[in-house]
């Protein structure tokens, strides 16, 4: 079941007709299959298929008419350097320099959508697009290819050449947390930490990143529980009842975070949906582990 209309909140996901626009980012985070169809032709429209080249033959086999391939963690993050952090934000050159070559213009409407449940690789593009500046101008297709192709809707294998666009970053830091900030948020009520790894590293039964366990005061959130098995985001309803029962409440800012800040851009989307202020710490547990004098919960026994 897809997200449903939740009154009250910021931006959600129509269940027919135009996307419901949000009071805070002016559009839907979420469209449907249904919405696409009607605007394929739409002036100003840019879409992307995400992935990587695993599964980069999904769209070579046959993608939504007009989408182009993007590869998130090769275009739009800092290269891999031995001992640095993975997947950091790159700088506003390089996100100005990719998005215009992808045809992307200050004016945009720009949808994304996975395949091969790349689930989190979309909302980590999402969120980086809301970061150069694009917030309100971005959306996610529920449901992926999957469902548009399960509609028996149209695809294609040509491979678009966009004009050059026109773009300015205007970088919005209000979206990241650092280390510095999540420390100072770890007493108090204004912030809720939620961790968006399997229980497994949450509880400290696996690790590779240093230290067992999870961040003082974080609770589990883990960014598998936010699509339901056909690979749609849970409803509105369902996902709300999960954010109280992790202690989430009206007013707080979410923090999320997870290995090296993909997994938790997931859940961070989503509580960009369910209208909460939202952070991503960016650097997540592969920073904070590598950091001996901030806290960390680890198991029973275990320091």
């Amino acid at each position: 079941m897809s997200l449903l209309l939740l009154a009250g909140l910021g931006a959600v996901v129509a269940t027919s007709g135009p996307p419901v626009r949000s009071a805070q980012a002016g559009q839907s985070l979420i469209v449907t299959t249904g919405w696409l169809a009607d605007h394929l032709s739409d002036k100003g429209l840019v879409l992307f298929q995400i992935g990587d080249a695993r599964s980069k033959p999904a769209y070579d086999e046959g993608h939504i008419p007009g989408a182009q391939f993007l590869n998130p963690s090769q275009d739009l993050s800092t290269p891999r350097v031995e001992r640095a952090l993975v997947l950091e934000l790159p700088s506003a050159e390089v996100l100005d320099s990719v998005l215009e070559s992808k045809g992307v213009s200050n004016d945009s409407r720009i949808v994304l959508y996975s395949a091969r449940q790349y689930f989190t690789p979309t909302s980590r593009t999402l969120f980086t697009l809301e970061y150069a500046g694009l917030a309100g101008q971005v959306s996610i297709l529920d449901g992926g290819l999957e469902l548009w192709k399960g509609e028996g809707r149209a695809v294609s294998t040509d491979v678009p050449t966009p004009a050059p666009g026109r773009f300015t970053v205007h970088s919005n830091p209000a979206l990241v947390a650092d280390a510095g900030y999540v420390s100072a948020s770890l007493e108090g009520n204004k912030v809720r930490i939620l961790d968006a790894r399997d229980t497994a590293f949450y509880n400290g039964r696996e690790t590779g990143q240093g230290r067992n366990g999870h961040i003082k005061g974080a609770l589990s959130m883990p960014f598998t529980t936010m699509v339901d098995s056909s690979g749609r985001f849970r409803s509105a309803s369902l996902l709300k009842a999960q954010f109280a029962a992790a202690g989430v409440q009206s007013g707080q800012t979410v923090v999320t975070y997870c290995h090296i800040g993909q997994q938790a851009s997931l859940v961070w989307f989503i509580a960009r949906v369910l209208g909460y202020d939202a952070k991503l710490y960016d650097g997540s547990f592969q920073d904070w582990a590598a950091r001996a004098e901030l806290p960390v919960v680890g198991p029973p026994g275990k320091p």
